[in-house]
């Protein structure tokens, strides 16, 4: 989809140019002159004769043959035409429209936008944009924007849904030293989103190809194709960080099942990323250190080194640190003595490492190669330095410098003298090496990405398991009854209870004789339970009669549902189909707290075994579910192919939109689905 001349053209177009600096025009045609574009550029514009003595055009038509890229930034009415004439006259193959006015203005802009893109796919073109800022790569720099950061081959990509976020973004990232390899702001997406992007840099991923992907989402238009890209960049050695906003419209759609109530598009969004291997952050400053973060690598366990010539900030990391389930071990012993030695008296070698507001250099070069060389425990090293202005530190910094670079275990700067050593800052980011000015952000966002990275599903690249091929029938819209539950089920295997539905009080009496005790359930309101629409342990004959009779008279039934009662804990899984991502599938505690202990997990279908092990030893339950302290736990394996075959299912049946099974009645031996209930599209 992405043609090679939006990425490298040789000749470039701007429509609207100027040499005016104020005007979108104007200061695409200035940033591609200060950015020292190789190719050729044409300005068109009526009403100029000369832009920075460039070759200006009065007619699109008079231009030379074979532009291979337009920038185009007039206004929307008049874009049409202009890209007719590119395509068929002059070979132009790539488009990058700044212009607002398309899908963006309502029902009119998108039909003008969708003709836009189909003139420009009938001659096998790309379309960047309408309505965005343009697009930076090593080979130019086609934006109306500013500050145009300066580009290396191994900083970071940015793929944003919002020009003025990737500003911003451009921003922070600038004044942290972080370094941008391109930046893509895909703007309407009519043609080109996010995961066209995405799947372009996985598709031409090579050695030396930038490892660090940042996203910016307003909205998931190809979820599967995000995580298919997403999942081959991973496995590549990328990491992606994405922020998806609009997470608080999620869940708006009222949902009838208890699935549909607890899950949302924002938890579907969580579940893919995690399947995706997608690093989730919330914001710009969150979004910068954990590209900081990375960069530098991260630990290979928990156990963390501070290093610092400040107690305060010390203390403060430690402490958020400890509380996000990473370690600070105090450092003892000969080895600790030995390091203290060579420190002025007064410094502290117990982690933190305090080697007090007059530590010099020297002092930084003997601890971290204390710590690279005689203290194995230690996985990673934060450096917290400042100065309170006294005197020049860039000797420290070239000392942390080299550690960075020579060091086999992730150092991290922390340099919070944003003004002080502002001189110094920028002497050490010219070093190709972002900073992190505030330690407690640091140490939060580490904790996040670490987290994030144990729970992400790093073997769930296996085939899902198809537990039973069926034959495809069709199922009525709306709620299947009772009966064709069963038989659904029944063609997957699923463990079922015994049960019948009933309209007759003999024939009902006879089916609970055979398996009592058994629960009578109302058939026909969809919240049973709040209706006393379900009655339990009924053991004789003359319990059942009394209560078959009470549900008969509930408004709105339609028969009786009779059950064997089964003991053991309660669990529950379900599955609500999320517009675009497919079916979210959960599990977890059921019975009649699970809309308030809320203790599940999701995944996106289809699903693997492995992945759905990983999910329950997640569960706040799962020491009771294995068993502890003498008790009996479940089955998990049972219940782990259950979700299995739920995953079968709705993969055979898409047209599945909501479906219960809660409660399952789960034990050591065996576990049923006591009640059952779905809902077709």
């Amino acid at each position: 989809m992405i043609h090679p001349n939006l990425v490298n053209p040789k000749s470039i177009v701007v429509v609207g140019g100027s040499d005016n600096p104020n005007s979108p025009g104007g200061k695409i045609v200035e940033n591609l002159l200060q950015q020292k574009y190789k190719g050729n550029i044409y300005i068109v514009n009526p009403k100029k004769d000369n832009v920075y003595s460039l070759p200006t055009y009065k007619n699109i038509s008079e231009l030379p043959a074979d532009v291979e890229m337009a920038i185009i930034a007039i206004a929307a009415k008049y874009v049409e035409k202009i890209v007719q004439i590119l395509t068929e006259q002059k070979g132009t193959k790539a488009f990058i429209i700044i212009s607002a006015g398309f899908s963006d203005a309502g029902e009119k802009g998108k039909e003008l936008e969708k003709r836009i893109v189909q003139q420009i796919e009938k001659f096998g073109g790309s379309l960047l944009g309408p309505n965005n800022i343009g697009l930076i790569n090593q080979n130019f720099a086609g934006v109306f924007t500013t500050p145009v950061p300066a580009l290396h081959p191994h900083g970071v990509d940015l793929i944003s849904g919002s020009g003025a976020t990737s500003v911003f973004i451009i921003e922070a990232a600038m004044k942290l030293g972080l370094q941008f390899n391109s930046i893509w702001s895909v703007g309407n997406s009519a043609q080109i989103g996010i995961e066209e992007v995405l799947a372009y840099m996985d598709e031409t991923h090579g050695k030396n190809s930038p490892k660090i992907k940042l996203l910016y989402i307003e909205s998931i238009l190809k979820p599967q194709k995000l995580l298919k890209h997403a999942q081959s960049l991973r496995k590549k050695g990328c990491q992606i960080i994405a922020i998806k906003a609009g997470s608080s419209q999620a869940g708006s759609r009222a949902a009838s099942s208890h699935t549909g109530a607890l899950t949302s598009s924002d938890i579907a969004v969580n579940a893919l990323f995690e399947k995706a291997g997608i690093v989730r952050v919330y914001g710009r400053q969150e979004m910068i250190y954990a590209a900081s973060i990375l960069k530098y690598g991260l630990p290979k366990g928990t156990q963390m080194a501070i290093v610092t010539h400040a107690g305060g900030p010390g203390v403060m990391l430690t402490d958020v640190l400890e509380k996000n389930g990473l370690n600070v071990p105090e450092l003892s012993g000969k080895k600790a003595e030995a390091l203290k030695a060579k420190l002025y008296a007064g410094s502290s070698t117990a982690n933190p490492i305090d080697f007090l507001a007059t530590g010099t250099a020297e002092h930084l070069d003997h601890i971290l190669k204390a710590i690279e060389n005689d203290f194995d425990e230690i996985d990673a090293t934060a450096v917290i330095f400042g100065s309170p202005g006294l005197f020049k530190v860039f000797d420290v910094y070239d000392v942390l410098a080299k550690h960075i670079q020579k060091s086999k275990k992730p150092i991290y700067p922390i340099l919070p003298s944003v003004i002080n050593v502002a001189d110094e800052i920028n002497y050490f980011h010219q070093k190709k090496l972002p900073s992190l000015p505030d330690e407690v952000v640091f140490g939060q966002t580490l904790a996040n990405i670490m987290y994030q990275n144990s729970q992400m599903l790093k073997k769930a690249d296996k085939k899902p398991f198809l537990s039973k091929q069926v034959t495809k029938t069709s199922l009525p819209k709306g709620y299947l009854p009772p009966e064709l539950v069963h038989q659904l089920l029944d063609k997957f295997d699923f463990p079922l209870v015994p049960e019948k539905v009933f309209v007759n009080e003999k024939k009902a009496l006879h089916f609970a004789q055979l398996h009592f005790p058994v629960v009578l359930k109302v058939v026909g309101p969809l919240h049973k339970s709040e209706l006393g629409g379900v009655r339990l342990n009924i053991t004789t004959e003359s319990d059942f009669i009394k209560n078959y009779r009470e549900l008969w008279q509930i408004p709105g039934r339609k028969a009786i549902m009779v059950q064997a009662q089964k003991k053991g804990i309660e669990l529950f899984a379900g599955v609500k189909k999320e517009k675009n991502f497919g079916h979210l599938i959960a599990f977890g505690m059921g019975g009649i707290y699970i809309e308030t202990i809320k203790d599940f997990k999701t995944l996106l279908a289809p699903v693997t075994e492995n992945e759905i092990e990983q999910k329950i030893k997640q569960l706040k339950m799962y020491p009771v579910l294995k068993g502890s302290r003498g008790q009996k736990g479940v089955n998990l394996k049972k219940f782990n192919q259950l979700i299995t075959k739920l995953s079968n299912l709705v993969q055979t049946y898409p047209e599945i939109e909501e479906l219960d099974f809660n409660p399952i009645i789960a034990n050591d031996d065996q576990l049923f689905i006591v009640d059952a209930r779905i809902k077709i599209i």
